[in-house]
């Protein structure tokens, strides 16, 4: 793919055009010109020895998708020619830094954007990084969303996963987990940083409490979407991005040391280790039952479920949300308090700037400016009356004197007592009875004031029940959404010379290989990689594939004979060698 400058990294179209602000604050430059030439040898091993290994063992639509996704081997992927490509079934992709919130996450998914860290691993974690890459989100999930099913359910996973509600602790274990794949994918981190940041992703692991609904979810995305297995529990292929990414972890899932257990509901609470190789994995028949259990698990949710529950969920998140009564209308804000009767909510609270909506849009009259000050409204049915005032006719309503320039009290099953002159009321598309404005109004349960009437005007929210409570606005205009601030930033050190000599190296060799310079003298850059860089391993694999493919015996005998001395001094990475000269020549002897 060509490369564009970085005001080109990411093409308009549609799908991007339809980003929300707030997910834009996410996305920053590709920056492709900062790829060295040993990054994409990085990439290039990593890509070839996968797709070796991964014919066999993968899923059939990764093969398949890596073509139709534009995933090239040889070179890092362009943004700017993946978005083109994408288009083209429905899709697009966006560069970000590193782990971005799970809620955002998800929420790029609900609208078919491919979210891809660009930053590529070092070549000392060639076999695995704990820190999102290119590799793992380009390589890994890129090619199998071109199976139609498998993209819809990465889509609808999206749209339910990001109106899950998260405790106050899982941003504090993003931030931890965040920082710790950083750190450990900086090449100038100490043991002691590192033993720190683990320490604390552990700590805060452990002390989590009762998962929330987010930390579940995110537990179902692990196991499929980065981890999943399909077909036969006996004889299962791989489609998860993490596994189709790790050239490490995708052999080792295939033995028989990882337990392999049929996917259901119960992989929601099973946690996982971001730093180390899984112990088990699950296994979905086929990528409809994924979708089986999404809405299994999706039905547990406040989302759908509402009620006390829902609110406490909101409570004690102390993120902004949502809940959505039974006549449609929905309050967004920061819930703070929640008054309870025989497990009903009687009456609900936010705290600060509330917005009111129907059908995810605001109300006029009713953004954060008119409620800046926080919201309270009662829940349930009126005292003593069967019907609802929602399911009142206008003739009900005059009936009861719940009518305009009437002065009411109105009182509800569990005690709550409003009472004021009726200004004026909103009803939904159906008719129903939404909102209702009163002045000089008092609101009291028991001896407790909640509304005063030199407050000013009290609008009260008209439900029997809440239907509904999940994370974020009803509608995303409502507020400014544009505040994530990081702790950490993926970290880039400055390059010693000895560093930026190789990465020369590198260069002249792939130039060589591309045709735009063949003058260079592959055994002058063996000879002075052996005297400046000894143990570099993945260069010399390089030159040996030019030297084999160009029967150049006398080369090929010198580069076995420098690679059997690396081994010799770095035995961790023999297995590297030995892979990486047997794609070259299937059934070379080392």
């Amino acid at each position: 793919m060509q490369t564009k400058s970085m005001s080109q990294t990411i093409e308009p179209n549609e799908i991007l055009n339809r980003l929300p602000k707030h997910l834009k604050q996410f996305i920053k430059p590709q920056n492709y010109e900062d790829y060295s030439a040993i990054d994409q040898a990085v990439w290039r091993y990593v890509m070839r020895k996968n797709v070796d290994f991964l014919k066999t063992v993968a899923h059939n639509s990764y093969l398949e998708g890596l073509q139709r996704t534009g995933i090239l081997i040889d070179s890092i992927p362009n943004m700017y020619g993946m978005n083109r490509i994408l288009q083209d079934i429905g899709w697009a992709a966006v560069a970000v830094d590193g782990f971005i919130p799970p809620n955002a996450f998800m929420e790029f998914q609900a609208y078919n954007v491919l979210v891809i860290a660009s930053d590529i691993r070092q070549l000392e974690h060639i076999e695995y990084t704990p820190a999102p890459d290119i590799i793992h989100e380009g390589a890994g999930h890129a090619p199998i969303i071109a199976n139609p099913e498998y993209a819809e359910y990465l889509r609808r996973f999206g749209e339910i996963g990001c109106k899950a509600i998260s405790s106050a602790k899982d941003y504090m274990l993003y931030e931890a987990v965040r920082h710790l794949s950083i750190i450990k994918e900086a090449p100038n981190s100490s043991d002691a940083d590192i033993n720190s940041a683990e320490k604390k992703v552990e700590e805060l692991q452990q002390n989590m409490g009762e998962p929330s609904e987010m930390a579940l979810i995110r537990n179902l995305h692990w196991w499929t979407v980065e981890y999943g297995l399909i077909g036969a529990i006996d004889n299962p292929k791989i489609y998860g991005a993490g596994l189709l990414s790790s050239i490490g972890e995708s052999a080792w899932c295939m033995t028989d040391e990882v337990k392999k257990l049929p996917y259901n509901i119960s992989a929601a609470f099973k946690d996982f280790d971001i730093t180390k190789p899984q112990p088990q994995l699950f296994v979905t028949p086929d990528f409809a039952h994924l979708s089986l259990v999404l809405e299994e698990f999706a039905n547990t949710m406040s989302l759908r479920k509402g009620g006390l529950s829902g609110i406490n969920k909101l409570i004690n998140s102390t993120a902004l949300g949502t809940v959505e009564l039974s006549t449609g209308l929905q309050i967004s804000g920061v819930f703070n308090n929640v008054i309870e009767v025989d497990g009903k909510p009687i009456y609900i609270q936010t705290n600060g700037e509330t917005a009111l909506s129907y059908r995810e849009k605001e109300m006029v009259g009713h953004g954060i400016k008119d409620h800046s000050n926080g919201f309270g409204s009662p829940i349930g049915k009126l005292k003593g009356i069967n019907l609802a005032i929602e399911d009142m006719s206008p003739r009900d309503l005059s009936f009861y004197n719940i009518y305009e320039e009437k002065t009411i009290t109105l009182e509800f099953e569990g005690g709550i007592k409003v009472s004021g002159e009726i200004i004026t009321g909103k009803r939904n598309l159906q008719g129903k009875i939404i909102l209702i404005s009163f002045k000089d109004c008092t609101v009291t349960f028991n001896d407790t004031i909640l509304f005063e009437p030199d407050w000013g005007i009290y609008d009260m929210a008209v439900g029997k029940e809440i239907v509904s409570a999940f994370s974020g606005p009803a509608d995303l205009n409502s507020f400014n959404l544009i505040t994530h601030k990081t702790t950490s930033q993926t970290i880039h050190v400055k390059k010693s010379e000895k560093r930026l000599e190789l990465e020369r190296f590198y260069k002249q060799v792939r130039d060589y290989r591309d045709g735009k310079n063949r003058t260079i003298s592959r055994t002058k850059v063996l000879e002075q990689l052996i005297e400046k860089h000894p143990n570099d391993w993945l260069l010399p694999i390089e030159l040996y594939e030019l030297a084999y493919k160009g029967q150049e015996k006398k080369l090929c005998e010198s580069i076995l004979k420098h690679l059997e001395t690396i081994k010799l001094n770095r035995p961790k990475v023999g297995r590297l060698i030995d892979d990486g000269l047997a794609i070259i020549q299937p059934s070379i002897k080392v």
